[in-house]
């Protein structure tokens, strides 16, 4: 199982849908070797630095956190079931509740659409919050998604990042 990487109050956690096979057996977020995530994350401004994946938890440094959807690992996230994520909400829920981070950021449409009930989902800011946190819709960084360049994923990142800096302006 991989392990959460979180405090209360941050400024952003981001959740992937759920642990690639890699990042379960290594017990870091994000470690398989298609995976964009730490490239991305450092090339769109939230990180100083580019963090390696089995230096996950210095990410709480820079005020971020990682979490999933589901726990289960995958190869892909399109073997999880509705029920998988029905029955992960609650969970998912009072992580949010108990840890209150200011945004949460969903990576890809898959998790948020299961959680909110809604069918269609735009990129960026969502309307409502959820737990009490604004929620930003981001493409997956995962190399299986080949809809997203990246330099589309540095884009897409890097506008949430200017909306974070403005918020904490």
């Amino acid at each position: 199982m991989l392990t959460d990487i979180i405090a209360r109050n941050l400024t952003v956690i981001f959740c992937g849908i759920n642990p690639g096979l890699k990042s379960s057996e290594d017990g870091h977020h994000f470690s398989g070797r298609s995976n964009r995530f730490w490239k991305v994350l450092h090339e769109s401004g939230f990180t100083s630095h580019q963090i390696e994946a089995e230096n996950d938890t210095s990410i709480l440094d820079f005020g971020y956190g990682l979490t999933t959807a589901v726990a289960r690992p995958t190869s892909r996230a399109d073997e999880l079931s509705k029920e998988e994520f029905d029955n992960s909400l609650e969970i998912f829920k009072e992580k949010m509740t108990k840890f209150q981070p200011k945004y949460i950021g969903f990576l890809g449409k898959a998790a948020y659409k299961a959680f909110s009930g809604k069918k269609q989902i735009e990129w960026g800011l969502q309307t409502e919050d959820f737990c009490g946190a604004k929620v930003w819709v981001l493409p997956n960084t995962s190399g299986l998604n080949r809809g997203f360049s990246l330099d589309d994923l540095v884009v897409s990142y890097g506008k949430f990042y200017i909306e974070i800096q403005n918020l904490e302006e």
